[in-house]
């Protein structure tokens, strides 16, 4: 009497774990699986197959910039297009970086409505003591190196800026 017991403690066990909702409601007749990512990866890449992407090489780095003014950084990434089906596909590690750490390299890639973020985002970083005061300064002995003395941020932020948009316009 004592195993009947025991085994419908097991076999309650069991229907409770299959049980979709509450008492009285219906059961599954086996427990789902969950897919890995690998096996979503592979289903994604026959999808890719049959649109024709085709490989583009010679890509070092990818930057998406968000409304939020954070980019979205591909470093090294697999890049493939497919024209006909107006795909373009960009796998590889992503990370998530503040507009300010891609500073200077990415300025030719900004767009008019990026510079004038930049420029707002100038005006909230926090100001040092002295307005026009350096961060760093530089000594005399110092100058005869090829390293030139830091500014405060709202005053090299301007000068990178208003560099690209010159630059821009000879071009």
């Amino acid at each position: 009497m004592k195993e009947f017991i025991m085994n419908q403690e097991k076999l309650a066990k069991l229907q409770a774990q299959v049980r979709i909702g509450g008492k009285g409601s219906a059961r599954r007749k086996k427990k789902v699986v969950h897919r890995t990512a690998s096996a979503d990866d592979k289903k994604l890449q026959f999808s890719l197959k049959k649109l024709g992407v085709n490989n583009i090489s010679g890509i070092e780095e990818v930057n998406m910039f968000t409304n939020q003014g954070t980019v979205i950084h591909f470093n090294n990434p697999k890049v493939q297009a497919s024209l006909a089906a107006n795909t373009f596909t960009i796998t590889g590690h992503a990370e998530n970086k503040q507009l300010t750490e891609m500073l200077p390299g990415i300025l030719n890639q900004l767009g008019a409505d990026s510079l004038t973020s930049l420029r707002r985002l100038a005006e909230t970083l926090p100001k040092p003591a002295g307005d026009k005061a350096p961060m760093v300064t530089v000594d005399e002995e110092e100058e005869d190196d090829d390293v030139p003395g830091m500014y405060n941020h709202k005053s090299l932020l301007d000068y990178l800026i208003n560099f690209n948009i010159i630059s821009k316009e000879k071009a």
